[in-house]
């Protein structure tokens, strides 16, 4: 995350009190003005700093949805859909004011077909209140990034999480989804298949797209059917590059893990704290499987052995679903967990990307670069595919050190794009990561400038993200 490209765009005053005179009387009390709604719409959970909009709209239907956005359109004032608000590269912020648009409230399940393994929803719902309400039904959906997001956002960010290596991203998990595109009109971008070869792909066009490109407001999700069995473990390693080999050879033997996250010794230290988990501070990987109870029991006892190969100590697995629950809910409690290790300070999280044979090099550079620098950051990684995050823990009152952070958070998005890598695997590009794009895809972004000057000519939708103008 930069803040090099952070900046305030040109307002358009007139357009913007013409559209919120407008708006406020068309929703009534869903129209909010107030100075604390409006910053908690443009706050986000990561360094940059706030950017709030001048009115934050509560639409409950798709038209709701596409009346906001024609009078927007008809006065050139961005628009910014707004879910959960855990985004993590300042995508919610309002660099040129504008309406945030929020969508919580179109939290419906429209269907269940249990038959083909899919779901049709509405963006504001989460993935817990999802999964919740499938309960009964036999079937999940995987995509667990971490924080409670709305399935919109996980969209629209292209997020993943830690069972990444098994059931793929939201990009292989979103079917089809209806949006409303910046003239105001709804699409349909397919239809509920698990493939197609009709036209261009405009599902994987907004998907990751942050929007951008148009405001999703229904989507159609692959479901999977929760498995017979499932187990879990822990294993110990000596050292980050020990544990990377057994991924790869977990990976290369083709046993199907549902997930595999790598917490370094300095991460581990703060899950020691946190959770009081009984083990000694050294690189770990968590591990777990999916099937039968014969075929989870052969995945955990191959992956023991590739990884007792590699110098891994004991690993300690169980069928036990609160053993695996206690290991798991440790895991995600990794980032308040950190915070016990420099009390007070502040959190700024990125994430980098590399091909998994690259990431023992990029983890071990990163963590000598940390120690040079003398920045504490504890990292956790989705290692299966490649992908780490970092929470440094800061004083953001100190020049001298938030002038290192930059510096060090400039290097680690070179340093996984000379690896052949990207400046972020599931964070998106948002505000924060504008300068890397073009250094990762050169020419390939002057497309995207055009695709999105075709979509949007005014650029209304969500300005300030992804491209530098």
């Amino acid at each position: 995350m930069s803040l090099e490209n952070v900046v305030a765009l040109a307002r358009n005053e007139n357009g913007i009190a013409a559209a919120v005179g407008i708006l406020k009387q068309r929703f009534g009390e869903r129209a909010q003005t107030g100075q604390a709604i409006r910053e908690q719409h443009g706050h986000t959970t990561t360094y940059v700093p706030t950017q709030a909009p001048d009115i934050v709209i509560f639409a409950e239907t798709a038209q709701e949805v596409q009346d906001v956005v024609r009078i927007c359109a008809e006065h050139r004032v961005p628009v910014i859909a707004f879910g959960a608000g855990s985004s993590l590269e300042g995508q919610v912020n309002a660099p040129a004011g504008g309406v945030s648009l929020d969508l919580t409230r179109m939290n419906r399940v429209i269907a269940v077909h249990a038959e083909d393994l899919d779901c049709v929803v509405e963006p504001g719902i989460t993935r817990r209140e999802l999964n919740e309400y499938l309960r009964d039904t036999g079937l999940f959906f995987p995509i667990d990034p971490g924080a409670n997001a709305t399935l919109g956002g996980m969209a629209s960010t292209r997020a993943s999480g830690t069972n990444a290596v098994r059931y793929g991203t939201m990009r292989e998990n979103v079917l089809a989804l209806k949006a409303v595109m910046p003239d105001g009109r709804l699409i349909e971008t397919s239809k509920r298949v698990k493939k197609t070869a009709a036209g261009y792909d405009l599902t994987r066009l907004l998907v990751g797209a942050e929007g951008t490109l148009g405001i999703i407001t229904e989507l159609t999700l692959k479901l999977q059917g929760i498995p017979q069995a499932i187990s879990g473990g822990i294993c110990p390693f000596p050292d980050v590059d020990s544990a990377c080999r057994t991924v790869i050879e977990t990976i290369q033997m083709g046993i199907p893990v549902a997930r595999i996250e790598l917490v370094n010794t300095l991460q581990m230290q703060a899950l020691i704290l946190h959770s009081k988990l009984p083990y000694e501070a050294q690189p770990y990987l968590f591990v777990e499987f999916h099937g039968t109870e014969s075929g989870v029991a052969e995945q955990a006892e191959l992956f023991g052995e590739i990884a007792a190969g590699n110098g891994g100590g004991n690993f300690q697995w169980t069928h036990d679903a609160e053993e695996r629950d206690r290991l798991w809910r440790a895991r995600h409690d990794a980032y308040l967990a950190s915070f016990l290790l420099r009390p007070g300070c502040k959190g700024v999280s990125t994430d980098v990307c590399v091909p998994i044979s690259r990431l023992a090099d990029c983890i071990g550079e990163t963590e000598k670069d940390l120690a040079e620098t003398g920045l504490i950051a504890p990292i956790v990684g989705h290692v299966g595919d490649g992908n780490f995050h970092l929470l440094l823990l800061l004083d953001t009152d100190d020049v001298s050190e938030m002038e290192r952070a930059e510096a060090f958070m400039d290097r680690l998005a070179k340093r996984a794009i000379a690896m052949e890598g990207t400046c972020t695997g599931e964070h998106g590009i948002g505000q924060g990561k504008m300068k890397y794009l073009a250094m990762e895809l050169g020419e390939a972004t002057d497309y995207m400038r055009a695709i999105k000057k075709a979509l949007d000519p005014d650029n209304i939708m969500n300005p300030g993200k992804i491209l530098i103008s």
